[in-house]
């Protein structure tokens, strides 16, 4: 079976990552596979949205470093410039809202993956783990760039340093992850979350998705321009027009990713 299972319905392109008997850790088929299925799901325009989850009892548990003979024999290099790199690049860069649904522990470069997406949820009994520090090595997958965004310098150097295991809860309170939904509930509410991203506006919250990312280069000046032009772009979509027919008709717009 697939390392990488691809499923498309109603608008969601579900992704599952799916080695649960290694806690769905990372080897090279799995990130290459990943990979596919996202450039499929860009160019695929009856996907609005792309939610992804891991299957079993965990998310992600990061390298899979039992795919190599001795820790002397691994090519970093090789590993995150083809496997991890690419793989954070398209979450960022493909205009699509992207749904993390963090079942279980995400940990080492899986923890940065869910970072990486756009909304970010997880079941109470999912945990974070910078866990990189506990075999010498340097976070990666983005991590140095988007956790201390999200919770902080102090707070992330820390994490980081003692590779302390977060808990879903105390990653929404640390404003980490959006929201984190009892166990039971988990699954309905994530896809509920990806199944309304799907009936939206897509052009526009692709734009939105553009703006965010280069907030972080930019200084004041050069984002308001920024959105002027955005703006300029998502007033010329059929979304647009919908959505100001519907709100004049006081009915619920049908958008179209249009």
């Amino acid at each position: 079976m697939s390392t990488v299972l691809l499923h498309i319905e109603n608008g969601v392109a579900y992704i599952t990552l799916n080695r649960p008997e290694k806690y769905n850790s990372f080897n090279r088929d799995m990130a290459l596979t990943l990979q596919a299925h996202l450039d499929a799901c860009e160019k695929d325009d009856n996907v609005r949205c792309i939610y992804i989850t891991g299957n079993g009892k965990g998310f992600c548990a990061g390298q899979d470093l039992s795919e190599f003979p001795s820790p002397a024999e691994i090519d970093f290099e090789k590993v995150v410039r083809e496997h991890y790199n690419p793989v954070i690049s398209r979450f960022r860069n493909i205009e699509k809202p992207i749904v993390a649904a963090v079942n279980g522990v995400a940990a080492g470069a899986g923890a940065n993956l869910a970072l990486a997406c756009d909304v970010v949820v997880a079941n109470k009994s999912a945990s974070f783990v910078q866990a990189f520090s506990k075999i010498g090595l340097v976070p990666d997958s983005g991590g140095t760039f988007f956790l201390p965004r999200l919770v902080g310098l102090q707070r992330a150097s820390a994490l980081m340093m003692l590779a302390d295991k977060v808990t879903a809860e105390e990653a929404v309170n640390m404003g980490m992850i959006y929201r984190a939904y009892d166990d039971e509930m988990f699954e309905q509410e994530s896809k509920r979350i990806a199944a309304t991203l799907a009936q939206m506006p897509t052009i526009g919250l692709g734009l939105t998705k553009r703006a965010l990312n280069q907030s972080y280069n930019n200084n004041l000046n050069q984002q308001l321009e920024l959105e002027k032009e955005l703006q300029v772009k998502a007033g010329r979509t059929e979304d647009f027009k919908e959505g100001v027919n519907g709100f004049l008709e006081k009915r619920k717009p049908e958008f179209k990713g249009k």
